[in-house]
């Protein structure tokens, strides 16, 4: 058993970028937060990367011991450097996620990263949810909810999180519970850097378009941007999630256009789905704060404040930490998973009924 109280959650997360593990500390009772502690980071190196991407797409029924050692051992590596951690979220790292089908598979034992670091690991987070019929995704929306309690919002604001994937969380912070049907609505948008990345790569032999310096270069084709929009994903629906691949025809669309042209097309697509999914939110946010390395690439940021008719802006700008938002969120929902919580809620991923999820690894101590 959790102690009860606040306690000191270590979360992590290691997203569909594949750039690395990020690590952040967080107070918190499961419900408030409490204050916030030290961060970190460990990249993926490019051997490590690669590997992980030529396993996208298994299960666990397959072949996946390197992918796994890859995703336990670089977990175990940046979690060691923190001290005095009541209990950790481990998600590990998505191979696989096709809620409906075969459903959702995150690399990684929880067990394992438990046992290396003596203390309670909460993991599997996305497993129940897509059992009882969720699309087990995104699971922050339930901490988004608590950072606009913690940031005083008094009007309905929208957190975008533009990692690989886009995902959007609309909160009303009038309401005094996550599991409101009311009090959330979120979904994946499509996609977000996760194209982009994979282009430069491919190209450049870069990570990404630093500053988003490219793409102001070219000019979109909107003949492959009405296309993208014609992708039946978009008229599903919400809640909805995607996996990292699901718009692998947009990449393909772009081969044959300039560098320049090809991310300028790319960064379209994003701003493009963004102001589609805020047409389906509740009513437009106030604002719209944006987390993940999407908020760095200012071409993307530009667009997005011009396609939008509520305020855009980085979430440093109401004094979070848009680089570990969704490892707190982890650090929050491992709490509410030691406790019996719910994690997710019909408006947050689809599921029939707010429902809590995971297991919990205890590790070697045995929490007082």
């Amino acid at each position: 058993m959790l102690q009860t109280g606040v306690v000191t959650a270590l979360g992590t997360m290691s997203g569909t970028s594949l750039d690395g593990v990020d690590a952040a500390v967080l107070q918190t009772d499961g419900v408030i937060i409490h204050g916030f502690g030290p961060s970190d980071y460990r990249a993926y190196t490019q051997e490590e990367q690669q590997a992980l991407k030529a396993h996208l797409g298994r299960w666990q029924d397959e072949d996946i011991a390197k992918a796994a050692h890859i995703v336990e051992a670089a977990h175990i590596a940046v979690m060691q450097r923190f001290e005095g951690i009541d209990v950790a979220g481990f998600h590990g790292q998505t191979l696989a996620h096709d809620p409906g089908g075969r459903g959702t598979h995150q690399c990684g034992d929880g067990h394992r990263v438990a046992e290396m670091l003596g203390y309670p690991v909460a993991w599997d987070f996305r497993t129940a949810d897509v059992a009882a019929g969720g699309q087990g995704a995104p699971l922050a929306p339930f901490y988004h909810f608590a950072l606009a309690k913690w940031i005083k919002a008094d009007a309905p604001i929208a957190f975008l999180n533009l990692g690989g994937v886009g995902n959007i969380t609309w909160v009303d912070p009038a309401c005094d519970d996550p599991a409101d049907p009311a009090a959330l609505l979120a979904f994946d948008t499509g996609p977000a850097n996760a194209p982009m990345n994979d282009l430069m790569l491919a190209r450049r032999g870069a990570s990404h378009d630093a500053g988003g310096v490219l793409a102001a270069q070219g000019r979109a084709d909107a003949d492959i941007l009405a296309a993208f929009m014609d992708h039946p994903y978009f008229a599903r629906p919400v809640p909805k999630s995607l996996d990292r691949d699901a718009f692998k025809g947009l990449s393909h669309a772009v081969k044959d256009l300039t560098d320049a042209d090809a991310l300028a097309t790319l960064a379209q697509a994003v701003v493009q789905s963004v102001a589609a999914a805020c047409q389906r939110c509740p009513t437009m946010p106030q604002r719209l704060l944006v987390t993940g390395g999407g908020r760095h690439n200012t071409t993307l940021m530009s667009a997005l404040a011009d396609a939008l008719s509520c305020d855009v802006a980085p979430v440093e700008a109401v004094g979070l930490d848009g680089d570990m938002i969704e490892a707190q969120a982890f650090a929050f929902l491992a709490v509410r998973v030691a406790r019996g919580l719910a994690v997710s809620s019909p408006q947050t991923t689809g599921v029939p009924r707010p429902m809590t999820g995971g297991h919990v690894a205890p590790g070697f101590k045995t929490a007082s």
